[in-house]
């Protein structure tokens, strides 16, 4: 008897009535494999199939096993999988366990779902890119189509308000779970202490103080595999370490989640992949590093990067539920009680943070151009979607208006990233598609021979075509990319001989023109990327032979990618193949070395210089974009700046942050730099030197970004100057820390009992009292406040140390005045 089985009639019945219903069952509730065998008997099913979604391929196999084990069956009978490079499913087939992706080439087959009667979405709250995707196609599908289609969205911790906005007003069924009392320990990391160190020691203190198996989190397969090496000789022998990730043999991964052999404990040391779905049998101890590894899309660079952080509240709520499925468990945390406070509820949904260009082609292909065509739970940033447009666009697979191409359908139809589908279609005209197929499957898959060998793709390619053994390989692994490389060949021939070096770099070159690099001048293996950013090889790199490369795979760090993955590539085939892309223009760039502008004539691709030559006789305007670009590279500061221009900056930001509404402009270094054309181009006429640069009206050019009425109203509402009582304008330093600013004699204030407010009122001017030495004595946004508690002890330490300066003792009825005492008439 599992919980979810007390809920069970509830559900059946609901969805007798009702097409939609959320489900929230905790972690070890049972809904995975309780719930599809137990709307079997629906009436409403007829003969419809059911279709479950699971985030993981592990997940989709394993659920699928164990449902069929409950009838005494093989998956593939009631009871089958589909996942990419995995199929188990016949004729008799009523229950479809599948990876998500697999659903959105259903759907786009068939909008109307014909031969499914309901549709499960499992572990909704990983919120991955597909199932946001799925549900959004599902959903619109079911809404315009197909009425009777069941929809239940299943998840362990779900934040409801958000699907709500979406699904409507659809009924919630919650399972209470059964969980045992988990006993917590904290167990920070020491000040400079390493995560994998600390790690190990838990594991050792658990292994000694606690009964049972143990399941250690830990945020990728490097930290796993250092924690393996740390233990190794350090256990008890009656104690096994089983490693579970995704990049693991098969065999490997279900070692992991089956019970440890009799008389034996087993410690298991997982990624994220063991935080739902899966059941481990005989864990009674967590470890949690509290750390996790998400990939993060960068839309300037056009690369994701894997970024290592903190789990969310949610998650680590998760990973502690695992302790308790069969009995009382211990979950011990690498952070303090105080930390926890600090976390994140929920862990960012994936559309926020993907790279898009996969759901953009299938939003093309489904009829929706633009995101807002879309109902979503979390709209899928801006910049994201339309660095995805422009790469489509780029490979021909939407047209100007956003609209599919016929390349772009026969990209979709591949199923595999668009970058990787445009290399496969254009090898196959070019007479290479199977060594392009082969490519693109190694490049779906994960690294079949890992970090250690070196980031050559040639050396993949040797391991597909069989040219290369390797021990370590997993050789199902090796078959499921070379069944995945027969799928997307199409008509191209398996018997093609193996690609040269040169070969696989001029195929890679067509799914990622973007990163072709070229090597800087220097010793240490770096590069520039066709992009602009830069990237490095590991020094002893074998590639790092090469001038010119084109990197499949890199970290996508901002400052300097590592290459992680890439191939050497010749310019004559670059200049054939991307000709399209490589412009010839003029352009002139200030050189430190000569101290003056070059002009040249460039052939480029990208940022990278293919072919460049001297201009003998320059236009004026491209000496002038000349200054502009050299300002760029020294930055804003190398700008003749006055304390004019620097206060009409710090006073239009002031306005800016406080009628954020009205259009003030943004006076960042970031914005001024990036529209220099714009506001100082005009000011560099005639000029051809850096030496010119210092007769430029700073203050003229960047007033210029305001129309007149403007101009008028910055007086106004930000003026340059106050009067103070005793008639004299005083200078406002806006650019000052806390500012406005005004500072003046202390004496030349009295009377004074209004702070002065800039910005329509809005901010009041911050007051520095001076003593007659023209020292700080006060500071204050509050002149009343002041003269009424801090100016008695003022007057009482200064009066004796300047006795010719007046200190009375009512300062709101005094006179103003900014000298000595006024000696008495006579």
């Amino acid at each position: 008897m599992l919980p979810i089985d007390a809920i069970l009639p509830e559900l059946q019945a609901a969805l007798e009535q009702t097409s939609t219903i959320l489900l929230q069952a905790p972690p070890g509730a049972g809904k995975t494999t309780r719930v599809p065998l137990a709307l079997l008997e629906a009436p409403w099913r007829g003969d419809g199939k059911i279709l479950m979604l699971e985030p993981r391929r592990l997940a989709a196999r394993s659920a699928a096993r164990y449902m069929a084990r409950q009838l005494n069956e093989q998956p593939g009978q009631t009871v089958g999988y589909r996942t990419r490079l995995d199929t188990r499913v016949s004729g008799a087939t009523r229950i479809e366990v599948v990876t998500e992706g697999i659903l959105t080439r259903l759907i786009q087959a068939d909008p109307m779902l014909e031969d499914y009667a309901a549709v499960i979405f499992d572990e909704f709250h990983e919120r991955s890119l597909q199932a946001d995707l799925g549900l959004a196609l599902v959903r619109e599908s079911q809404q315009a189509l197909r009425e009777d289609l069941r929809l239940l969205v299943m998840s362990a911790t779900l934040d409801t308000a958000p699907i709500a906005r979406v699904l409507g007003d659809v009924p919630v069924i919650a399972s209470e779970g059964r969980a045992f009392p988990v006993t917590m320990h904290f167990r920070p990391l020491p000040r400079n202490g390493r995560m994998v160190d600390q790690v190990t020691s838990v594991i050792q203190e658990a292994l000694r103080d606690q009964t049972g198996s143990l399941l250690v989190f830990l945020p990728g397969a490097g930290e796993i595999r250092r924690v393996e090496q740390q233990l190794r000789g350090n256990l008890p022998d009656d104690v096994m370490v089983a490693p579970l990730y995704g990049n693991l043999k098969s065999e490997q991964q279900d070692q992991a989640i089956s019970p440890a052999p009799e008389g034996q404990r087993k410690v298991v040391l997982a990624t994220a992949i063991a935080e739902t779905s899966l059941t481990i049998e005989g864990i009674r101890v967590v470890i949690d590093s509290g750390q996790q590894r998400r990939a993060v899309f960068d839309p300037n660079s056009g690369m994701t990067r894997l970024v290592t952080g903190r789990v969310s509240r949610a998650s680590a709520e998760q990973r502690k539920g695992r302790a308790g499925r069969v009995e009382s468990g211990i979950c011990y945390r690498l952070w303090s009680e105080s930390e926890q406070f600090g976390l994140a509820d929920y862990t960012p949904p994936e559309i926020l943070e993907a790279d898009l260009a996969p759901l953009v082609l299938e939003l093309a292909q489904w009829g929706a151009r633009d995101a807002a065509a879309v109902d979503w739970i979390d709209e899928p940033p801006a910049a994201h979607w339309q660095q995805a447009v422009a790469l489509l666009q780029w490979l021909d697979m939407l047209d100007s208006e956003g609209a599919i191409t016929d390349h772009g359908k026969a990209a979709r139809e591949l199923g595999i990233h668009p970058r990787l589908a445009h290399m496969v279609l254009r090898g196959r005209a070019m007479g290479h598609g199977w060594p392009a197929a082969a490519l693109a499957a190694l490049l779906e898959e994960r690294d079949l021979l890992g970090p250690g060998a070196g980031a050559d793709m040639h050396e993949r390619i040797r391991v597909f075509y069989g040219e290369r053994r390797d021990r370590s390989l997993d050789a199902a692994r090796l078959k499921a990319v070379c069944q995945s490389a027969r799928r997307i060949s199409g008509p191209a021939s398996a018997d093609a001989p193996m690609p040269s070096e040169t070969e696989v770099g001029r195929l890679l070159a067509l799914a990622y023109p973007d990163r072709i690099a070229r090597r800087r001048p220097g010793k240490a293996p770096r590069y520039q990327l066709s992009n602009g950013k830069g990237a490095a090889l590991r020094e002893d790199d074998p590639l790092a032979r090469h001038d010119w490369l084109v990197a499949a795979e890199l970290d996508g760090r901002a400052r300097e990618a590592t290459i992680y993955l890439a191939a050497p590539v010749d310019i004559p085939d670059l200049e054939l193949d991307l000709a399209d892309h490589i412009h010839e223009t003029e352009e002139a760039l200030w050189d430190d070395s000569q101290g003056k502008i070059l002009a040249r004539q460039v052939r480029k691709l990208g940022e990278l210089v293919l072919q460049e030559k001297p201009i003998t006789r320059v236009d004026p305007e491209l000496v002038q974009q000349g200054l502009i670009n050299a300002i760029r590279k020294k930055g804003l500061e190398s700008l003749p700046w006055t304390d004019d221009s620097r206060q009409w900056r710090a006073r239009v930001r002031l306005l800016a942050d406080n009628f954020p509404d009205d259009g003030w402009p943004d006076t960042s270094d970031a914005a001024l730099l990036e529209n220099l054309e714009d506001w100082l181009g005009p000011f560099l006429a005639g000029m051809g030197r850096w030496s010119d640069l210092a007769r430029v009206d700073l203050l003229a050019a960047l007033n210029s970004l305001l129309e007149y009425p403007a101009q008028q109203q910055l007086q106004a509402l930000a003026p340059t100057h106050l009067s103070i009582p005793t008639g004299q304008r005083v200078r406002l330093d806006y650019a000052a820390d806390n500012g406005p600013v005004l500072a003046a004699k202390l004496q030349a204030l009295f009377g004074w009992t209004e702070t002065p407010a800039v910005a329509g009122g809005r901010v009041p001017v911050v007051i520095h009292l001076l003593s007659p030495a023209q020292r700080p004595l006060a500071v204050t946004a509050d002149l009343a406040s002041f003269w009424r508690n801090a100016y008695p002890e003022v007057r009482k330490d200064m009066r004796g140390r300047y006795p010719k300066h007046p200190w009375p003792e009512d300062p709101f009825t005094a006179e103003a005045q900014q000298g000595t005492k006024k000696r008495p008439a006579r």
